[in-house]
């Protein structure tokens, strides 16, 4: 699947740059006589373009903005290092600026993504493929476009609506309720015409990393549970349709081995996936191990290229990692230091440091620098300090060239649906039986806990729900959203020797529209709490 995605790119780049033969065409299209895509292949080519660009900020910047502004991740200086004017500081203390890079790149990434879809459906309205086919192929489109809009709601609040392409007039900002309600009605009115998973293989090796009917569902299944956030009218009742609609097919089931579904070769095999964006050495987006690792254990895991390491969690996060038994537990480096095992576990061998035969060990604290702004210095001792995570388990095959991670992302999975319907059924939905099974929160959770070989919960209220959500999908992009629904976005996780403080204005929850974005389009108008 990896391979047919890179060439559906690499067809993308071709179909565009075919155009460029004459240069004194008036041109009022992209496409001309000569480029217009006529073939199967030419618009799978095109379609193509829509999940290169998810794929290509998905696990890197768009991940940031969701985890470094938790508790969840953090990237603090080292005597300097990886400061890079501030920016995940700001993150991390909810300071970021109205041109703060992030939320500029993610707003052109999602925008571009949008604009890209609303291109594909008008070059697919005046295609000459058979009407099947080009009513399938739209319905992709509109759901990869779904996609897009929510993350840019989610993030960024109140944000254009723009469903045409090209854009006649400058669009104006619209209420998160409405976009809301759009996103619904589009996900509403494709879901019956996506195809379903299968048992069959061959068939869901071709809809891996596309939409299907339980990708519709699971996000139908955030919008609801986040809709007293998004438009304070409460719909957990249909949270837990959503999750109904995803378990009534039965070729979606957790996996067996909770390290399975993050490995290097991970892919359509893995059973609770129900979307994920793919990454290989040619698919960049995946550098998880790039910037989360400790370099002093490369060669440990068979490996070695130059490798970060930056990136971390706050102790406050990883003290949730504590039941007995847990194998979620093995996705942190943390403590003494063994070599790994290559299937996401590991052996009882110490890795010790080459110059004085000594274990390695990772040190949970972060200690700052008195007087340097989330700087912990460059000391061996500070380089150890900071659990790392190892859920996107590192890849043997990474190379000096990219770092990159081949591991797929994903992005919505059966495990979250299930939590997601417990919380709906703590927040006041009644409970709804699954092949006979009255399904309680207490047994949804213990589903999990049976999976990860973790002790049994004996009860389960919402702080339980939350926690357990951070144990399960960790790292997996959805810890801003569940901290701002639980009303905890604004907790404050102080480092020791720390003179900066968070700014606690809940009207963070939501990003700034960039000022670029405003210079250039009069109609936006700055969310609440940001200056123009």
């Amino acid at each position: 699947m990896k391979r047919i995605y890179l060439i559906i790119t690499a067809l993308a780049a071709l179909v565009s740059i075919s155009g460029c033969r004459k240069l004194d065409v008036d041109v009022e299209s992209q496409y001309v006589g000569g480029n217009f895509p006529e073939t199967s292949s030419d618009y799978a080519a095109l379609l193509g373009t829509m999940y290169s660009n998810l794929s290509s900020n998905y696990a890197i910047n768009y991940w940031r903005m969701q985890e470094l502004s938790t508790d969840e991740a953090i990237i603090p200086a080292r005597d300097g290092n990886f400061d890079d004017g501030g920016q995940y500081r700001q993150c991390h203390y909810h300071t970021w600026t109205i041109d703060h890079p992030y939320v500029t790149g993610i707003w052109q990434w999602g925008f571009g993504g949008i604009n890209n879809c609303n291109r594909l459906v008008s070059v697919l309205a005046g295609s000459k493929l058979d009407d099947a086919t080009k009513a399938s192929l739209t319905v992709e489109v509109r759901a990869m476009r779904a996609l897009y809009y929510y993350f840019m709601m989610d993030t960024y609040g109140n944000v254009p609506l723009i469903t045409t392409f090209p854009v006649d007039t400058l669009p104006s900002t619209q209420p998160r309720a409405t976009v809301f309600a759009y996103i619904e009605s589009e996900l509403k009115a494709i879901a019956p015409s996506l195809p379903s998973k299968s048992n069959n293989a061959a068939t869901n090796l071709l809809q891996y990393g596309r939409p299907t009917k339980a990708m519709a569902f699971a996000l139908l299944a955030k919008l609801y549970l986040n809709s007293v956030t998004y438009t304070g009218i409460d719909r957990y009742k249909d949270v837990v349709a959503m999750a109904d609609s995803i378990q009534s097919n039965t070729n979606y089931a957790l996996d067996h081995n909770f390290r399975d579904i993050f490995l290097p070769n991970n892919g359509p095999q893995i059973n609770e996936t129900i979307f994920a964006v793919p990454y290989d050495q040619q698919i960049p987006g995946n550098q998880f191990t790039r910037f989360g690792f400790y370099y002093y254990l490369v060669q440990a895991y068979g490996f070695n290229v130059g490798l970060s390491i930056a990136m971390s969690t706050t102790p406050e996060f990883y003290d949730r990692f504590n039941i007995p038994g847990d194998a979620r537990t093995q996705t942190w480096l943390a403590g003494p230091q063994f070599y790994p095992d290559g299937a996401g576990g590991f052996t009882n061998q110490p890795v010790l440091y080459p110059d004085d035969g000594t274990q390695i060990i990772i040190y949970k604290p972060l200690i700052l620098v008195p007087g340097k702004p989330m700087d912990i210095g460059n000391t061996r001792l500070s380089q150890a300090s900071g659990v790392r995570s190892i859920k996107y388990y590192p890849d043997p095959a990474i190379t000096q060239a990219t770092r990159l991670n081949g591991n797929d992302v994903p992005v919505f999975r059966l495990a979250d649906v299930l939590l997601m319907k417990a919380e709906a059924i703590l927040r006041g939905a009644p409970a709804t039986a699954v092949n006979g099974e009255v399904q309680t929160p207490l047994i949804l959770v213990n589903k999990l806990r049976t999976r990860a070989g973790a002790q049994q919960a004996t009860s389960v209220d919402l702080q339980a729900i939350l926690d357990e959500r951070a144990r399960e999908l960790s790292w997996e992009g959805w810890r801003r959203q569940d901290l701002i629904r639980f009303g905890q976005f604004e907790t404050e996780y102080p480092l020791p020797n720390d003179n900066l403080s968070m700014n606690k204005d809940v009207t963070r929850r939501i990003y700034p529209i960039p000022i670029t974005e405003i210079r250039l389009n009069t109609n936006l108008r700055q969310n609440p709490g940001y200056p123009n």
